[in-house]
């Protein structure tokens, strides 16, 4: 009886979302398919639809078993959110953070677009990404890489925008990780226990982009959310995500992330992966053939099979994958090697995230560009590739040569990539420069080197990944925020033999820097993040000025690492004591000055601000009417905008991205000084003038109400913030409502 009266609680909200055509999204249609061919499947073609064969049972990392009586194939579920893993060849795109760093919509969407093709082209039918958990709330986190920002706002037009590149290119994406799963320690045990404000304004927010996006599939995470798992915790799949968010696609388990047969499918699961545990031991198929007995004896309702097919069913169709879809063109398991090349010219969009995601963090006296200089020392094993291979490390589990991306199930094989060293040698050949290398970390090695050019170029770096794979005494968290290889002290050492230091670094995330400005000599620090297969060629971009750099920071970097108040715990419990107070607006509410904050990105030109015009007007109160994909649909209602012109004062072409900042009323309570919510990117030529203009909608100015469980627009005074960082605030206004 409980089981039936939770399933139609889900219906009611499924049955309000259709009334009202998903908003006009293309579910009506891809639903009524799906009903059609629901009626022709038996129960145990039912059940194959919605559980895995078991790991390893077929090509690719997850796979449904196929029915016979419709013409429907077995999905294939492939990781990952930068390429397509255990294939090749396929291209190694920056990550995801890297892809946040250009706060580029046109440019993300088109990097999902090509990601999309190149699944599809090899038999994909689900990618199992983009990636909005973890957030990133604790700076070393291991995975943090893998998504966009720890800004909810800014991870949130990524989702969207790589959902829409992705699914038009005819994959299902698959939004994860859903949801608190903020730590690789002890993650498949640890509860994230967070609290109701934080968790909708937060952590939910990127899903609600994603959901109205018309994400096909989410991800359910490993651990616990307030006590209950994830995969199994009726509040958070069945409340929130589809009735309170409307999400008419289905629910996934990450691998293993499952405990039980009927709990799990009456709180709203609705795909089980892979099917069966790594190893394989008796017992563990959940679903299968228990799933059917368990609906056979009542415990789980026909019904809620019933939908769970239908909810699958339903995403196949809405992406086209019913008509000439392509086989799977490869094995996971047995190299990879794809009968068909699906990498197209892909290696262009490469390029360009990785070079208009780098961001440069200091130029003293006009350090960068690089002008044909005579002498270059280029230094650290950072320049360049593994000696053993760019693949040579299982899931990228080594820190050996150039870091390009971080290791675990989110990486995919490098077809090839093209190491700093070797393009700065390419463009050094051409302007005459002579090169001196010192391509360890040794530190006597590297002064002698430095010693003996006009200019040395320092390349250092920081990795972390998935848990499953210790590097370096890393078990997938980082350790600290410091320069791997000792970093810091062969910065020290060039910087004392060289008048003239460059310093790169490659990293998943922020690192503590003040060792290596505490250099004199250290004139320019460039910050290229995690930049996939075109590196090199994407930094020469930049080092030389034939491309203005543009990233901007998606996280903030701090003095210290305790300044940051977060870190991954040892314990089976995590609190989320910060609440809302996450990066730069931790650093907001607590007065504590950053290294780098949050939005910063130095150009070669710059940029100034003015005509800061507001025209806000919106209802005060809750949030009403129907349910769309993505949540009450009034609160994607546009409520006003903001303009402001932003002009190219300086001597060459660049890009600016102009960032809004919005400052709630005291009337709503406990509330972070500012949060993003909007920016532009604009690409100027000298002296041009273009106004950027925001449109806010009326999520962009509402809290969540825990009382009312609405979200809230307050009255009073809004504060408005338009600059080039989160602290570099060019122009304020205000409105009221």
């Amino acid at each position: 009886m409980l089981a039936e009266q939770i399933f139609l609680s889900v219906l009611a909200a499924a049955v309000t979302v259709q009334a009202y055509g998903f908003g006009g999204s293309g579910w009506d249609a891809a639903y009524g398919r799906a009903k059609a061919a629901l009626n022709k499947l038996n129960q145990t073609e039912k059940v194959g639809i919605v559980t895995g064969v078991k790991w390893m049972g077929g090509p690719c990392v997850g796979n449904t078993y196929k029915p016979s009586s419709i013409d429907y194939p077995s999905l294939c579920l492939q990781d990952s959110p930068l390429g397509v893993r255990f294939a090749n060849p396929v291209t190694a795109f920056p990550a995801g953070i890297n892809a946040g760093a250009t706060w580029d919509r046109s440019l993300i969407n088109a990097r999902g677009a090509a990601m999309g093709a190149e699944a599809k082209g090899l038999g994909v039918n689900v990618q199992l990404g983009p990636v909005a958990g973890p957030l990133g709330k604790n700076p070393n986190s291991g995975r943090i890489w893998e998504g966009f920002s720890n800004d909810p706002y800014l991870s949130g037009v990524a989702m969207e925008e790589t959902i829409a590149g992705m699914q038009g290119s005819g994959v299902q994406a698959c939004a994860k990780h859903y949801i608190g799963n903020e730590q690789e320690h002890n993650r498949e045990t640890i509860s994230s226990n967070i609290d109701d404000r934080t968790l909708h304004e937060l952590y939910v927010w990127p899903f609600m982009n994603a959901v109205k996006a018309n994400v096909a599939s989410v991800m359910c995470s490993y651990n616990k959310v307030n006590g209950s798992w994830s995969c199994e915790n009726d509040a958070l799949l069945n409340g929130l995500l589809k009735t309170e968010l409307g999400f008419p696609g289905y629910i996934m388990s990450d691998w293993n992330a499952q405990h039980t047969t009927v709990n799990s499918a009456n709180s709203g699961l609705d795909m089980t992966m892979p099917g069966s545990d790594f190893n394989n031991p008796p017992g563990s198929i959940y679903w299968g053939p228990n799933l059917e007995a368990a609906v056979a004896n009542g415990s789980v309702p026909q019904s809620r099979l019933d939908d769970m097919v239908t909810r699958i069913l339903a995403s196949w169709h809405l992406v086209g994958q019913d008509e000439g879809y392509p086989p799977v063109a490869f094995s996971s398991w047995n190299g990879g090697k794809a009968n068909v090349d699906v990498t197209g010219d892909h290696k262009s969009v490469v390029r360009a995230v990785a070079r208009d995601s780098t961001v440069l963090l200091k130029n003293d006296n006009n350090a960068l560009p690089l002008r044909k200089p005579k002498s270059l020392a280029i230094i650290g094993q950072d320049a360049t590739v593994n000696p053993a291979g760019p693949n040579a490390c299982s899931d990228r589990g080594c820190d050996t040569g150039t870091l390009a991306m971080g290791w675990g199930s989110g990486t995919a094989q490098f077809p090839y990539i093209v190491g700093p060293l070797d393009a700065i040698q390419s463009q050094a050949a051409a302007d005459g420069t002579n090169i001196t290398t010192s391509t360890t970390d040794d530190t006597t090695a590297a002064a002698s080197a430095a010693a003996s050019a006009g200019t040395a170029i320092v390349f250092i770096n920081s990795d972390s990944g998935e848990g499953y794979i210790t590097v370096e005494g890393n078990a997938g968290d980082r350790n600290n925020l410091d320069p791997w290889h000792n970093g810091n002290e062969l910065v020290q050492a060039v910087a004392a033999a060289n008048k003239n230091v460059i310093v790169v670094v490659h990293s998943v995330g922020p690192v503590i820097l003040e060792t290596i400005l505490a250099q004199p000599n250290v004139k320019a620090i460039v910050w290229p993040g995690l930049p996939g297969q075109e590196s090199g060629n994407a930094l020469v971009d930049v080092l030389y000025g034939s491309t203005s750099p543009s990233g901007k920071l998606p996280y903030t970097i701090a003095k210290q690492f305790s300044d940051y108040g977060t870190t991954w715990t040892t314990s089976l419990v995590d609190d989320f004591t910060e609440g809302l107070f996450i990066d730069y607006r931790h650093f907001d509410e607590n007065n504590i000055t950053p290294r780098y904050e949050f939005g910063y990105g130095l150009s070669y030109t710059t940029f100034k601000y003015s005509d800061l015009d507001v025209n806000v007007q919106a209802r005060p109160g809750a949030a009403e009417g129907p349910i769309v994909p993505g949540g009450v649909k009034e609160l994607f209602d546009t409520v006003g905008t903001v303009t402001v012109t932003v002009q190219n004062s300086g001597k060459v072409a660049g890009a600016e991205v102009a960032q809004l900042y919005i400052g709630l009323p005291d009337s709503a309570p406990s509330t972070p000084p500012k949060q993003l919510r909007g920016f532009q990117k604009l690409h100027l030529a000298p002296g041009q003038r273009e106004g950027a203009t925001f449109e806010l909608t009326r999520r962009d100015i509402s809290y969540w109400d825990v009382q009312q469980q609405k979200w809230v627009v307050p009255s009073g005074t809004f504060k408005v913030y338009v600059g080039s960082s989160s602290r570099d605030i060019r122009e304020q206004g205000s409105f009221r409502i």
